[in-house]
């Protein structure tokens, strides 16, 4: 890859239960600064892959590196301290504390200079400065998730892992939502993201993976799987014809 590989996994395989593999041998390199969708039917293991890397899941097989440091040995919490940023799917803001109380929550790794990371949170997401005394829960679909990915923001992770981030919110809001996500990755950061979503992820990461039965399917340009006809017939719904403007 022409810029620094700052995480890879090899193998990787596991589940739910010890020795179980929803995920099959997954290889995956992700460059600095580059934003990876996985894409795939449902029940693909996408969302597992994702939790076998953040520590949520034990591994059966496989290795997790992060700027060449070995995770496969590392907690969950050693490994957001390692530099693995998380956003799960559901229950990724804690609804009873405003929206400051949540930022102060994911500087739990490291207290020191929280006051300017809240900061900048709130200039890189002004929405989170006009809510901060409101409680998470009262907030919309949309702005919860950007509560959720700020709170991960404050950890200052190496790399951002977003779980189905569109779920269950408005077309409006998706469109909102993945220009947020859109600017992260323009930023610099580092993000590998799980979405059902496909032609929009598609239309803002630089690559993608197509996974199908836990296992890899395909790898490429985001843009070149947006127009491959076999990966528009199969996972996307729709003709070549229709696919994303290039």
């Amino acid at each position: 890859m022409s810029a620094e590989c700052v995480f890879s996994a090899r193998n990787l395989a596991g589940g739910y239960a010890p020795g179980e593999r929803i995920v099959k041998g997954v290889d995956l390199d992700i460059a600095a600064g580059e934003l990876v969708v996985v894409i795939g039917p449902n029940g693909a293991g996408k969302s597992t892959l994702l939790k076998l890397i953040a520590g949520l899941l034990s591994l059966a097989d496989g290795t997790v590196e992060l700027k060449g440091q070995l995770l496969a040995e590392h907690s969950p919490m050693a490994r957001a301290r390692a530099g693995v940023g998380f956003v799960p799917q559901e229950y990724n803001v804690f609804a009873g504390m405003t929206v400051r109380e949540n930022l102060e929550m994911g500087a739990y790794l490291d207290g020191r200079d929280a006051a300017a990371r809240i900061d900048e949170m709130y200039t890189r997401f002004p929405i989170l400065g006009t809510k901060r005394r409101a409680l998470a829960g009262t907030l919309s679909g949309g702005q919860r998730q950007v509560v959720a990915m700020a709170i991960a923001l404050m950890g200052k992770p190496d790399i951002l892992l977003l779980d189905e981030p569109s779920a269950g919110l408005s077309p409006v809001a998706c469109d909102v939502l993945f220009d947020t996500i859109g600017e992260l990755a323009r930023s610099g950061l580092t993000i590998l993201m799980i979405e059902q979503n496909a032609l929009a992820a598609l239309d803002i990461a630089d690559r993608a993976v197509v996974m199908v039965s836990g296992a890899k399917r395909a790898d490429g340009r985001a843009a070149d799987l947006a127009h491959d006809p076999d990966t528009r017939r199969l996972f996307l719904g729709g003709s070549p014809e229709r696919s994303l403007p290039a």
